[in-house]
């Protein structure tokens, strides 16, 4: 009798594997390396913090976590490419407020859709900063600077990593809710336009914390403000932009880990219950916090809620500025 009851139940239990793989695979998830697609060149500021979190993370999910980093068009390349992907949790995508937003205002065709991907957990929000050379004494104070700009129309400069870029909307951005006219110069990257900053051939610079805060340690660039609804830890004396004299402006950077379209609900949840430990690692926050990086875990639909109101956002200020790349 036992031995009819035993083999029942083992055929029970094959049954309900063959009429469930999916749920099957989801349990034994992960069992092999995982990928994570970076659309950035390796060794800039994306791919920087991508790493920073990707290694944490492998030990909590016990698998390792290969970076892939595919560069172009903005990351365009990169994230279509997991677009694509099979839903299977074993390839993975760094999602940034370009990817997932910015680019699909700025570009005719990134190649992908934001309904192409279900969000696992922001990583981080990562602070910018209103940066003038340390040298040029006209502006100890943002409200000097927009007190010039508004007497000089045109006159002062705002460098750019490129068109349509983060660094770029904020300069937008400025002129928009100041009532300015700051002439945008875009460069083939950011460390042009630091470059240029530095050389005193550009007026000021809006970027992120983790590309200006040695040089404002070193005491060649001036922070005016930054540009995130609260200081930053890693530079508390360096007032909001709101603080400062733009009241309610807010342009930051952010981060966060995506999945394909159909990933099993049970290993979205183990990524995200993963990431949200991961960041909670004291060496982790200290290593991110240094960079101007704030980790910012979310659950999974508020990714999606926060997300969804940066594509507006984000939208609003590039057809604003009328910023297109083709």
């Amino acid at each position: 009798m036992t031995l009819i009851k035993t083999s029942l139940c083992l055929a029970a239990a094959c049954l309900s594997l063959a009429a469930n793989p999916a749920s099957a695979q989801s349990a034994a998830w992960p069992s092999h390396a995982i990928t994570l697609v970076v659309p950035f060149a390796a060794g800039g500021g994306g791919d920087t913090l991508a790493r920073l979190v990707a290694e944490p993370l492998s030990r909590e999910l016990g698998q390792s976590i290969i970076i892939e980093n595919r560069p172009g068009a903005g990351g365009n390349i990169g994230t279509a490419i997991v677009a694509r992907a099979n839903p299977d949790g074993y390839t993975l995508s760094y999602g940034t407020n370009g990817t997932q937003a910015t680019n699909h205002w700025l570009y005719k065709s990134p190649g992908y859709a934001p309904g192409d991907f279900e969000p696992v957990s922001r990583f981080t929000v990562i602070a910018a900063a209103l940066v003038v050379n340390a040298s040029d004494e006209r502006f100890k104070s943002l409200a000097q600077l927009l007190a010039y700009a508004k007497s000089h129309p045109g006159e002062l400069t705002c460098g750019s990593a490129g068109n349509g870029t983060s660094s770029h909307l904020a300069c937008e951005l400025l002129n928009q809710m100041a009532g300015v006219r700051i002439m945008h110069i875009p460069y083939k990257g950011g460390s042009a336009a630091m470059t240029d900053l530095l050389g005193g051939r550009v007026s000021l610079l809006i970027d992120v914390m983790p590309n200006v805060s040695g040089q404002i340690a070193a005491g060649k660039l001036r922070a005016l403000g930054v540009t995130t609804p609260e200081r930053v830890r890693s530079n508390p004396d360096i007032p909001t932009m709101s603080e400062a004299g733009v009241k309610g402006y807010e342009f930051f950077a952010w981060d966060g880990l995506y999945a394909p379209k159909g990933t099993p609900t049970a290993i979205l949840d183990k990524l995200n219950a993963a990431v949200g430990r991961a960041l909670a690692r004291p060496e982790v926050k200290q290593a991110l916090e240094s960079r101007g990086a704030i980790p910012s875990p979310t659950t999974r639909q508020s990714l999606a809620e926060f997300g969804a109101q940066e594509y507006t956002r984000l939208g609003k200020v590039v057809k604003t500025a009328g910023a297109a790349i083709d």
